[in-house]
């Protein structure tokens, strides 16, 4: 008798994923499914055949190799990024383009820039917390998860404070996916592009002779453009925009997930608290990564398209197909991970594929890491009785086919001061 498949994208399916791909790893791993927006793609859900699928060349980020009608296209992206003239930036090209557009980007994210930007991090991970500590409640996607990074990235773009509410409301339009009003992460998207144009343009006009010390990243994107590393402007635009895009709804949803995870396993939770207390920092280290494991931001990797047959798993990909990694069944694979399905915040050997892997491993990855870091050490240390407001089964997932995060956390704990 064949096994019945799992209906998957139901609302079911968003609040708890695993057992279906847990399915799939064991009867289909590697299968050809219609996404909810009808386009075909491949899931690879098994550990092995994901890591082989991240670092094959033979599967291109470039959308314009995808085999569909023009008219489905844009389907595979962010929405407006297409109209908008945002479309080559990293998640969106091969080398050698990418080559050169990484190497560009990459000074901003060397151990050393982001250590300097530890306690900038430090200081809005607790200017958030005072915003709410008095009250003795939170929505903790809304006024800590989503704030935070989105402040950080515009802090490290450059984009000036005055400026960085609009930010703000354009990026929480563009991770409500179909909780806002139609059209509105395409017209979110082609503000966006207008502002980074015109703050492009400013910076350009203003940029001194010599770089000062931590020089914010477009000026260092206009500076390597006029000294012959030919980044149009599109490019730079496009840049600024996927960092911005890339390095917040992760790290919004890497805190939201992470302080879930831990508020339903008081025992590792309890650990961490008691590992912060100490002045330790090992346990937080290898907690996040394990949060990042168990139930990572990013759900499936970003689209790719295979430029040639491909074999993946025992299956035949044509050329043209899509293949979405599965990140989340990969990271659960009990041919990889002991115990995949219990959180360990002392687990070991985990190397897991929240970041991805290969020449498009997550460049923010030594940001998001400190922002996870210090945003969960803040809420331990300062809201130490930190609790769920309501019950489990009244959280609700956002909508969308890449990214894993809750829509609100609401929670209690003792007002400060008292």
């Amino acid at each position: 008798m064949t096994p019945v498949a799992p209906d998957l994208f139901t609302w079911e399916f968003a609040a708890d994923p695993y057992p279906a791909y847990a399915w799939l790893r064991e009867h289909e791993p590697v299968r050809r499914t219609r996404l909810p927006s009808g386009v075909e793609a491949w899931l690879v859900t098994r550990y092995g055949d994901a890591k082989q699928a991240l670092a094959d060349p033979r599967l291109s980020k470039n959308p314009a190799h995808h085999d569909e009608p023009a008219h489905a296209k844009g389907k595979t992206g962010i929405p407006g990024e297409r109209k908008a003239e945002l479309m080559t930036h990293l998640l969106n090209i091969d080398p050698p383009d990418h080559t050169r557009l990484r190497r560009l980007v990459s000074k901003a994210f060397t151990p050393r820039r982001v250590a300097e930007f530890a306690p900038r991090v430090r200081e809005l991970t607790d200017r958030l917390i005072d915003g709410f500590a008095e009250r003795g409640e939170a929505d903790l996607i809304h006024e800590f998860a989503f704030p935070l990074p989105i402040y950080a990235i515009c802090d490290l773009l450059g984009v000036p404070p005055e400026d960085q509410d609009d930010f703000r409301d354009w990026a929480g339009m563009m991770i409500r996916h179909g909780g806002g009003p139609r059209g509105g992460v395409a017209r979110s998207v082609k503000k966006m592009r207008g502002y980074l144009a015109e703050l492009i343009h400013r910076k350009r006009e203003a940029l001194p002779a010599e770089a000062g010390p931590g020089e914010d990243l477009i000026s260092g994107l206009i500076r390597a453009s006029d000294h012959g590393e030919h980044l149009t402007e599109n490019e730079a635009a496009a840049m600024a925009f996927i960092l911005l895009f890339a390095g917040f709804e992760t790290t919004v949803n890497l805190i939201g997930n992470g302080t879930y995870a831990l508020l339903t396993h008081p025992g590792q939770r309890a650990r961490l608290q008691e590992s912060l207390a100490a002045g330790e920092r090992g346990l937080l280290e290898t907690g996040v990564e394990e949060l990042l494991r168990y139930d990572g931001p990013v759900e499936l990797a970003t689209w790719r398209f295979a430029t040639e047959p491909v074999d993946i798993g025992g299956q035949r990909i044509a050329p043209g197909d899509p293949v979405l990694v599965v990140l989340a069944a990969a990271d659960r694979d009990p041919e990889r991970f002991a115990e995949p399905d219990t959180l360990d915040l002392a687990r070991r050997d985990n190397q897991h594929l929240g970041y991805g892997h290969g020449i498009h491993y997550c460049l923010g990855a030594p940001l998001a890491r400190l922002e996870g870091q210090t945003a969960l050490a803040g809420l331990l240390t300062r809201l130490p009785d930190l609790r769920l407001a309501v019950d489990e089964s009244e959280l609700r997932w956002r909508g969308g086919l890449i990214m894993r995060g809750l829509r609100t956390l609401p929670v209690e704990f003792t007002p400060a001061g008292r």
